[in-house]
């Protein structure tokens, strides 16, 4: 490895370790705030915690893994452009893509790394946190209960709109649904407005006491049509009525234990291949087990008409076919062909719903399998973001870096959570859906590295502007109303003009209102004097440079103030319109207009910063610093863009007179 290799790849990988270690830790902190109420108040030894941290700790390398590149890229790269580092390897010859040639296969070696640890250790850590949570959730069974859910405990089901007390113990809105021994379904509903928990340091029974409710118990006879037409049951009220829980198995709870578990974030890529292949044969065979049953609906032959047939054929019959049946069958027919048709729609609609889950949890699936690969991917391109993008910004250190690497990889993130999500219920593809952030950021990536490579600027806005010029604005040179006092200055001989004297006006004869042709006469005269114009270009005296600048300036602002103006009053005009035409039966029209009204404002917030751009220069020929850091200035540039330019068209035109 040669030396400049040695010390890019040493440069990045101090500063990669530095940032990943105190992302990592920042996002931990995040972790443990969102898992709080599963830790606190429940006694859990250090060790126990450590490893909930060490579990944790994989799902969240996915996320900290590609920021830590990306925001690490942009930081070196913009140190090395700062420090003009990048100006020293291009001199000798090096190019971008050169410097960056250590660090790409340091970055394929990662992302090959990445995808391992996707396969192998994240799943092992899912399927150890998912245990250990239960585990803790155990130890308090106080804890265990979330508001606004239903949540077990034993053989009852309760769901508490509101805890409050130092350990949660009062219940605010308390449903229970309790178990009948080994019976199917949740025959025992008990309602209460408040709760308690009491329990005994040495007692092996929590006692909840539930205060001002009702009782509600729906009786099993053993004869099944009795069960299901009579449906008897038992209502009461009470004021206080108790439940024992046995919390003796809360007790002794082995954090090492571990359960049979078997979600997609705990599969590997051999796992989730096989599971797709078998849920999609399970989904297979549950439509075909649910076709056969519904064919066979609706061939049945326990129609009301067995007994009793036809009057006549119904393949001949005229009319409705109703009315080849008796009269005294026909609401009998009616009445069965109804109650089919319910039962039907609500198979249809249980089975639309099963569905849903299935292909929901096969969607699932896919995208972890596909997220594996995907990792690796994103750790390439947003090193190909980051590396040109430092380079084009050329600033290093940690704050704009930062904000640049956030905004980036929240745009990428957002993308790639909202596609996931859209995929989950078939709106999307779920293989695309989960390569979707990455194909948006790869023609990115390759867009910096080009512009970086040929080193311009990040956008160009110049082609963008120069045409809109060109078509809106009339280059017009300042023209000057005040004219010289002295008519000398003015006079077709210059031959009795002192030699300073004439210098002067060479130098300020834009300043005096001359034209160029006074300013030739002139060098024409000090030429004959011995003094070449070489000589006054040496001297400073062949040109008002000051002047001059002021003059450029001055020209740049009233060409992009002009534009400004247009786009500003397109802005405003055109939304104003759009607005009125969509809120007035012109939907599409309004639409459309609303779109250019988006896309002249845009425009115009391009612009606006040039025109800051251009007066702050105009003004630090006069020593003056321009408002540019004046919020209220900038904002009331923004809104109230033509007083702001009728004020300064006139103010720098006097202005540039005082330029000396």
């Amino acid at each position: 490895m040669k030396l400049l290799d040695r010390y890019i790849l040493s440069t990045y990988l101090k500063s990669f370790f530095s940032v990943f270690t105190i992302l990592m830790f920042i996002f931990l902190l995040q972790s443990i705030w969102v898992y709080i109420s599963e830790l606190a108040g429940k006694d859990l030894e250090i060790e126990v915690i450590l490893k909930f941290l060490l579990y944790v700790s994989p799902r969240i390398v996915v996320l900290v893994l590609p920021l830590t590149i990306l925001l690490v890229s942009i930081m070196v790269f913009g140190n090395f452009s700062e420090n003009y580092e990048f100006a020293a390897m291009k001199s000798t010859g090096i190019s971008l893509q050169r410097a960056m040639k250590s660090l790409s296969v340091f970055i394929v070696f990662l992302s090959i790394i990445s995808f391992f640890f996707a396969n192998n250790v994240i799943p092992l850590a899912e399927y150890n946190f998912f245990n250990l949570r239960r585990n803790i959730a155990r130890v308090k069974p106080a804890m265990a209960i979330a508001e606004g859910q239903f949540n077990q405990l034993q053989d009852i089901n309760i769901k508490v709109a509101k805890k409050s007390g130092e350990n949660g113990q009062f219940l605010k809105d308390v449903i229970i649904h309790q178990k009948k021994g080994n019976s199917y379904g949740n025959y025992t509903v008990i309602k209460s407005k408040t709760g308690e928990f009491f329990s005994n340091e040495d007692s092996d029974l929590l006692q909840l006491v539930l205060f001002d409710g009702n009782y509600y118990d729906e009786l099993q006879p053993a004869n099944y049509q009795k069960r299901t037409k009579n449906r008897p049951q038992i209502k009461s009220t009470f004021d206080k009525y108790t439940i024992n829980i046995d919390i003796s198995q809360f007790n002794d709870i082995d954090f090492d234990q571990k359960e049979t578990a078997s979600k997609y974030n705990m599969l590997g890529v051999s796992e989730l291949s096989t599971t797709i292949d078998s849920l999609y044969k399970k989904q297979e065979k549950s439509y075909a087990s649910f076709s056969k049953t519904m064919l066979k609906k609706l061939n049945q032959k326990n129609s009301p008409n067995k007994q009793q047939k036809a009057g006549q054929d119904s393949l001949t019959a005229e009319g409705d076919i109703v009315s080849i049946f008796p009269v005294n069958k026909t609401v009998n027919v009616l009445e069965y062909a109804l109650k089919s048709v319910k039962n039907i729609e609500e198979d249809l609609k249980t089975k639309t719903k099963s569905h849903q889950i299935s292909t929901t949890n096969i969607n699932k699936h896919i995208i972890a399998f596909h997220d594996k690969f995907a990792l690796g991917l994103m750790c390439i391109v947003l090193f190909f973001v980051g590396a040109p993008l430092g380079a084009l910004i050329r600033k290093g250190g940690i704050g704009l870096p930062m904000v640049i690497a956030i905004l980036i990889f929240l745009t990428y993130h957002f993308i790639s959570i909202f596609a996931k999500n859209s995929s989950e219920d078939s709106s999307l593809n779920p293989v695309f859906a989960t390569w979707l952030a990455g194909l948006i950021m790869m023609p990115f990536s390759i867009y910096l590295t080009s512009r970086a490579t040929k080193d311009r600027a990040l956008i160009d806005l110049d082609a963008i502007l120069i045409p809109l010029k060109k078509y809106f604005v009339k280059s017009h040179l300042i023209t000057l109303e005040e004219k010289p006092t002295n008519t000398e200055a003015g006079a077709q001989d210059f031959q009795h003009f002192e030699t300073t004297k004439l210098i002067d006006l060479i130098k300020n004869y834009r300043h005096y209102g001359l034209s160029l042709s006074h300013k030739n006469k002139a060098l024409e005269v000090l030429k004959i004097r011995g003094i070449s114009e070489l000589e006054l270009k040496i001297s400073g005296n062949l040109s008002n440079e000051t002047y001059e600048s002021g003059i450029r300036f001055l020209e740049a602002y009233h060409e992009n103030a002009t534009l400004a103006a247009i786009t500003h009053t397109m802005a405003l005009a055109v939304g104003i319109l759009g607005w009125i035409f969509k809120n007035n039966g012109l939907e599409l029209i309004g639409i459309l207009m609303l779109v250019l009204a988006f896309f002249a404002a845009v425009l115009f917030l391009i612009i606006l910063p040039k025109v800051f751009k251009n007066q702050s220069e105009f003004y630090n020929l006069l020593k003056k610093k321009f408002m540019t850091n004046n919020i209220v200035f900038i904002v009331l540039g923004f809104c109230l863009f033509f007083l702001f330019r009728l004020y300064f068209n006139k103010k720098m035109k006097e202005d540039l007179f005082k330029i000396s």
